[in-house]
């Protein structure tokens, strides 16, 4: 009976071990069913997706998952249940959208902001060029850049485009606050501050080019200013070069309604002229396009070129307004552009947003175009098409770049939000921009930036301000007098 007594404790100290290694091996394969989370740099979660893609997707609740610098999925919250990340956003139901794109920009004039303002007739001649001609320098054009970069990052643009000089501080300058540029030095037929000589702007933008071609922010380009300042040879000079290098061409266009006459044009618009002499393709962004008939609009849809419409500087300079509803019709790739601040005083979109679509309503007498969904498509996805960005960057797919912005909804102007699109267009500015990540990096958090002193460059632009504001004042009084 004893030795049946102890072979039954064996039995039962075996059973129970053999038991516990049974459910230790259960425990251990069912957490294997359980879906381990992939690692992500940033989840946005709680807000309102505008994806910007081809089907304009909205997605409410929605999750944007980042990795890197890429966006590798978006969807709802069940997305929390797939990926972890040591940075988690809480959107707190504002509005995810992609970064803003400003296609149209001479940005360090935002050093002269609020000059010239005295009702001077021939603005640009009589003002803009000679104020440069005496201001402009390395120094002032890498600080000017870098306050205006602050503002757009502030105020969710995450790309923009420019045309001006010393591209290269310019383009250190933006990566230093950490935006996107799409940087076109400027060719011109006579000296300017960054080249002595007419058209030193080709050699310097073909430094630039070899300097930046493989840069991560910055995509160099050329920026011939007109083909009324730019000669015919030199014009498909740069085309050559552009081919060459494959890199954009940014060129004022349309802007003023005698352009015919200062290229001395018989029977042809300029359109026709760039066409005739094969500068007009697909590389090509025309700013303004405002003087420009139908023809012309077929021939840009022909040769697959884009345009900056730059509604709100167009209507502060009484320039016109360009044909940018019948433009989208024909399937013509349009951006929204502020033109230099200068031109608009702004270099964010929120007023360009509005403008874009109220200015296009008065010019056809129609209250029902230009709807707020056409007008953010302009200011993101759309503007990516213009610069021929839209593989990278535009709309929040996986894939893409994460250039991303929240728009916070807990304002007073903010609410009711009923539609994000008409929030966005009629009823948002600048300070409601809450978050900018521009590359998947964070540049913009809680309304601070967070990589550039901004005390820093409130000191650098008052030295600038006080530097140039006696000259300013006299060139005004020269200038009102010119017709």
């Amino acid at each position: 009976m004893l030795a049946v007594y102890f072979f039954r404790e064996d039995f039962v100290k075996n059973y129970l071990k053999n038991m516990l290694l049974i459910g230790t091996l259960f425990l251990v394969g069912c957490s294997s069913l359980i879906q381990k989370k992939e690692n992500a740099s940033i989840i946005i979660k709680n807000g309102t997706v505008l994806t910007m893609d081809k089907n304009n997707k909205v997605i409410n609740s929605g999750v944007v998952i980042i990795k890197d610098n890429k966006i590798i999925s978006v969807g709802n919250k069940e997305l929390l249940k797939v990926y972890s990340a040591k940075k988690i956003i809480d959107a707190e139901n504002g509005i995810i959208m992609p970064g803003m794109i400003n296609t149209h920009n001479h940005l360090p004039m935002i050093a002269f902001r609020g000059l010239g303002e005295e009702g001077i007739k021939n603005r640009l001649f009589a003002y803009f060029f000679p104020l440069e001609g005496e201001k402009l320098n390395r120094d002032l054009i890498y600080k000017a850049t870098i306050h205006g970069s602050i503002d757009m990052a502030l105020s969710g643009v995450t790309t923009y485009a420019d045309m001006y000089y010393h591209m290269d501080e310019m383009a250190k300058a933006t990566k230093d606050v950490g935006i996107r540029g799409v940087l076109g030095e400027t060719v011109i037929k006579f000296p300017v501050v960054d080249a002595k000589t007419p058209y030193g702007g080709i050699e310097y933008a073909i430094n630039f080019i070899e300097e930046y071609k493989n840069d991560d922010l910055i995509i160099p380009a050329f920026g011939p200013h007109a083909p009324y300042t730019v000669s015919k040879e030199k014009m498909q000079e740069i085309e050559n070069l552009s081919k060459q290098y494959n890199v954009p061409i940014m060129i004022h266009v349309g802007e003023f309604d005698d352009e015919d006459k200062r290229l001395n044009l018989k029977n042809k618009s300029v359109i026709e002229y760039m066409d005739s002499i094969g500068v007009l393709n697909n590389r090509v962004l025309l700013a303004h396009a405002i003087h420009l008939n139908e023809k012309d609009l077929d021939i840009i849809k022909k040769r697959e070129a884009s345009i900056a419409y730059n509604p709100m500087a167009n209507a502060k300079g009484a320039t016109g307004i360009a044909r940018a509803y019948e433009m989208l019709n024909k399937n013509i790739k349009v951006g929204l552009g502020t033109d230099g601040p200068m031109s608009s005083n702004q270099v964010d979109l929120f007023r360009t947003l509005s403008y874009a679509s109220s200015m296009q309503r008065l010019k056809y007498n129609d209250r029902t175009i230009m709807t707020p969904d056409v007008v953010v498509k302009m200011a993101t996805i759309g503007g990516a098409q213009a610069l021929n960005l839209d593989k990278k960057i535009g709309s929040i797919e996986p894939g893409k770049l994460a250039d991303i912005v929240i728009i916070e909804t807990k304002s007073p102007n903010m609410m009711p939000n009923y539609d994000p699109f008409a929030t966005l267009v009629f009823q948002a500015n600048p300070s409601n921009v809450d978050t900018t990540i521009v590359n998947g990096k964070i540049i913009v958090e809680n309304k601070k930036l967070k990589t550039y002193d901004i005390k820093k460059n409130i000191k650098q632009m008052k030295e600038i301000e006080n530097d140039i504001a006696k000259f300013a004042k006299e060139l005004a009084e020269k200038a009102k007098k010119i017709n």
